[in-house]
């Protein structure tokens, strides 16, 4: 096999996998066989697409945020006060945020993407801040620390009704995520995708090959704040409530444990990071609800020591000291 015959072999490709199949499917059988958790299956699903958003620009990209539940809130407050003031329709509340969170985006981008890791944690942690202290002043627009209650959000196509059990959110949050999931796979797999991953390997070598580099850094920065303004949006209408918190620099806090949980630069470690991270927290905060973040904390710390890459990284590792070698092979 020449060279180029097997760096042809290692570019990515849109087939699906098998296993990727089956995860799909995975929420699908827990409807039929967890119908009591149906809201925090949402909740889960939800948060997983806050990650994809963040995984964007921190797995892809190199971009280091703390600051990422400020799109998260400019979404779900603008879900929201639609929603209040007599907009409830769902698929366009969506869409609002998302136009919202990824303008603010783009406008912040440019401070964003001129610095280095540490001036980026500060700049990204720093906006999170102002924007929550904002929300907290503006209570007569926000709801303050009481939050922003009384929505009125409409059918989804007119037709399914948000219920008390969580069945149409269910649904309605698989779908949104599926959808972005999608086209985000096809983005990360496309030579945009494989720019973004050169970018974060060796910044300086890109422009050699005549790459943008800071063009192609707010294009995604702008995207992944489009995308957690929608899962905001989706968080408003599923709860109809939002709450300060949704700006709040813990929430970023905990996004970015979820991508270290399940392992960055891989889309389904965003996904089964957020999961992991949710129904631990459900089931300790169940068992021992003053000291749960210390469980949580050791956790990180034991994945982060035995599992290099995440959750994800630790069973492609075991993966391939399971897999027969080439000489086995033949």
């Amino acid at each position: 096999m020449t060279p180029l015959q097997q760096r042809q072999l290692n570019l990515p490709n849109d087939r699906w996998k098998p296993l990727e199949i089956v995860f799909w499917l995975m929420p699908v059988a827990a409807y039929f066989f967890f119908p009591g958790y149906l809201v925090l299956i949402s909740q889960i699903m939800i948060m997983g697409l806050f990650a994809l958003s963040l995984d964007l620009i921190l797995g892809y990209a190199g971009i280091v945020s703390l600051g990422h539940a400020a799109f998260f809130g400019l979404g779900a407050y603008t879900a929201g006060l639609l929603a209040v003031h007599g907009w409830g329709e769902p698929l366009s509340g969506l869409l609002a945020g998302a136009v919202v969170a990824g303008l603010f985006g783009f406008i912040t981008s440019f401070l964003v993407v001129r610095g280095q890791d540490l001036t980026r944690l500060m700049v990204t942690m720093g906006i999170c801040l102002m924007l929550h202290e904002a929300a907290n002043k503006a209570s007569f627009i926000t709801g303050g620390v009481d939050g922003l209650s009384g929505m009125m959000v409409g059918k989804v196509f007119g037709v399914f009704e948000f219920d008390l059990n969580g069945t149409v959110a269910f649904w309605y949050s698989f779908a949104v995520l599926f959808i972005l999931f999608v086209a985000l796979r096809r983005v990360v797999k496309s030579p945009f995708g494989l720019s973004l991953i050169g970018i974060r390997e060796g910044v300086r070598r890109m422009p050699s090959l005549g790459v943008n580099v800071n063009r192609r850094l707010i294009a995604i920065f702008t995207a992944a704040a489009a995308i957690a303004g929608v899962a905001g949006a989706l968080l408003a209408q599923t709860t109809q409530f939002v709450g300060l918190d949704a700006l709040g620099f813990p929430r970023s806090a905990e996004l970015l444990i979820m991508l270290v949980l399940g392992g960055t630069g891989r889309l389904y470690g965003a996904l089964i990071g957020a999961a992991v991270f949710m129904v631990a927290q459900d089931y300790i905060a169940g068992l021992n609800p003053a000291y749960w973040q210390f469980y949580i904390g050791l956790l990180l710390v034991l994945i982060v020591l035995f599992a290099r890459g995440g959750i994800l990284g630790g069973l492609e590792k075991l993966a391939q000291r399971f897999k027969p070698s080439r000489k086995e092979q033949a």
